[in-house]
């Protein structure tokens, strides 16, 4: 089963950029999202290094609770 993991943009440039996860930094490639209006602060879903979607913070949150609570469901939860 492959997942994709909600991210928050910290840093643009070009079609790259620095994103952010519950503290976790990655580099992460925008071309396929490269004719969506994208800037710091946004949230995209990102699968194998891509950003494949853009999405709410609320979405973003969301995607995070059900995730931890699948970790909790198997004993390997960790605090938000």
């Amino acid at each position: 089963m492959c997942l994709g993991i909600p991210m928050r943009i910290v840093e643009m440039n070009g079609l790259e950029a620095r994103c952010d996860a519950k503290g976790i930094e990655r580099t992460v490639s925008l071309f396929l999202l490269q004719h969506e209006p994208l800037a710091a602060g946004d949230h995209v879903m990102v699968h194998v290094g891509y950003a494949i979607q853009k999405m709410s913070p609320a979405q973003a949150e969301e995607s995070w609770l059900l995730y931890d609570q699948i970790l909790s469901i198997q004993g390997g939860a960790r605090d938000a």
